[in-house]
């Protein structure tokens, strides 16, 4: 089988859940992921392009595409869309915001921080990130610094 980094294809994006998804042979993640199962990937729709990854969900390969991800790549569940789907072999790296990045070496617990998955540590960022007031930034600081400190 031929290995290549990227695959190009106009799909549709089928609903799964909350939500939608680019659904893949098992030869097409053969020849795009060398081999493996479950790998990140980066997905382009027109010009903009998103980070995820291809997971094995029961019987089907998929690319799961958030509403984040959909609002950025203006797309929406049932679209047809043309699609370029590359494999991302490069290191996933996460802005720690300054008030966090304190808060988790005064703990102690930077490197079980730095342990985490990507997808983990995007979301403990973001929970920080998304806090409109400071005293409620202060409690989800406090909170992702509980959390691994168990």
């Amino acid at each position: 089988m031929r290995v290549s980094s990227e695959l190009q294809l106009t799909t549709t994006l089928e609903p799964r859940g909350p939500a939608a998804a680019i659904v893949l042979t098992d030869e097409q993640v053969a020849g795009l992921g060398g081999g493996k199962k479950a790998f990140p990937v980066r997905v382009t729709i027109g010009s903009v392009t998103v980070e995820g990854r291809v997971a094995r969900m029961g019987s089907e390969n998929l690319v799961g595409l958030s509403r984040e991800r959909r609002t950025a790549l203006g797309v929406e569940t049932g679209d047809t869309v043309e699609v370029v789907v590359a494999f991302d072999g490069g290191e996933r790296t996460v802005e720690v915001p300054p008030d966090l990045a304190e808060a988790l070496a005064a703990a102690g617990v930077r490197e079980a921080f730095d342990a985490l998955a990507p997808s983990h540590r995007k979301e403990h960022v973001r929970s920080v990130t998304d806090a409109k007031k400071p005293e409620t930034r202060a409690r989800r600081v406090s909170a992702v610094v509980t959390a691994l400190s168990g």
